[in-house]
């Protein structure tokens, strides 16, 4: 089987961290997001890696084939991002021989077990119930629990059910042709050319497609949820640091990621923060944060921030003389 992976949005959600860092490097519990897709791939047996690139994508390149050097990827550029269908449209060359694909959008992190998608003998949707449906690709169903219709973010939805962005694709020369289809009449929704467009045509063409519930989906496109995601994987084994050396007149207050050849001096670190390699931190305190590798911080107070890499923040220090009967407020409201 072959895992096509794109990965070539821009991650406006999150700016301003994406002006110059791809949301699929943004770590979580010491991992980059595009890690955890790798894994759970490999995992399963998958042995050859499509990676559709574009914004910052040589940043993603770079970071694969150093983390993973003996990874078997091919890397596809799409300068012209028109949505999920145009960039598999632009990487057909490279599985339209291939008997079976998985897509998996390169910003999702799941639970779930992927062998039992990858083994189901019907291509297959990942879903999850959703609080609103507008913002997603929805799937409608029949009375009989069979897919009915496919649609991108609808206005008046009709279902609750939203694809994750993982699926497994059996007929994939009638994925091709869908694609083909829709870009060559210019069939859009929103003016981009989504996969769900595609894939609605393939229902329509009687290709039968399995649901697939997932346990829990992570859309980290947002700051919160990427936060959330952090503490949630930190508090599971196998993601928090356990060997953190002893730090200078500080306290550690678990679960933490710290990562390589940090600094860290009179200062608390934690609970739920993730810490990059290089990065130097005195006088502060941090939770529930993520904080990019060679950072510097000094004399603040940060929590529920999320901070890219090579970023200084220094405190404003107050030297102060006060009488008697006097209040002083230094909040901003």
């Amino acid at each position: 089987m072959k895992a096509v992976i794109p990965v070539a949005g821009a991650g406006k959600r999150l700016r301003p961290l994406t002006y110059t860092q791809p949301k699929p490097l943004i770590p979580v519990a010491g991992k980059p997001i595009i890690s955890f897709i790798i894994d759970q791939l490999l995992e399963v047996g998958v042995e050859e890696f499509v990676f559709i690139i574009g914004y910052l994508g040589e940043k993603i390149q770079s970071y694969i084939q150093e983390a993973y050097p003996d990874l078997n990827a091919e890397f596809v550029v799409q300068l012209d991002r028109r949505g999920s269908g145009h960039a598999l449209w632009m990487a057909r060359e490279t599985f339209a021989d291939a008997e079976e694909i998985i897509i998996f959008f390169g910003d999702v992190i799941i639970d779930a077990n992927i062998q039992e998608i990858v083994r189901n003998e019907h291509s297959c949707l990942a879903v999850r119930k959703v609080t609103d449906p507008r913002q997603f690709g929805i799937v409608e169903l029949k009375q009989n629990g069979t897919v009915n219709r496919l649609i991108e973010k609808p206005r008046i939805p009709k279902s609750d059910l939203a694809m994750v962005g993982v699926y497994k694709i059996k007929e994939v020369d009638l994925l091709l042709d869908a694609l083909d289809f829709n870009i060559s009449r210019e069939i859009k929704t929103d003016d981009n050319y989504p996969l769900t467009d595609a894939l609605m045509r393939m229902v329509e063409k009687d290709v039968h497609f399995e649901i697939y519930p997932v346990d829990n989906w992570f859309d980290c496109g947002q700051r919160e949820v990427l936060l959330e995601t952090n503490a949630i994987f930190l508090d599971r084994e196998g993601f928090a640091s356990r060997d953190i050396p002893n730090l200078e007149n500080s306290i550690i207050i678990h679960p933490v990621s710290i990562g390589q050849d940090c600094k860290i001096a009179n200062s608390i670190i934690g609970p739920h923060v993730t810490v990059g390699s290089n990065v130097q931190v005195n006088n502060a305190i941090l939770k529930n944060s993520i904080i990019g590798n060679y950072t510097s911080i000094k004399e603040v107070i940060l929590q529920r921030s999320v901070v890219g890499n090579d970023t200084s923040i220094t405190g404003l220090r107050q030297s102060l003389n006060i009488g008697d009967n006097t209040e002083i407020d230094f909040s901003n409201g």
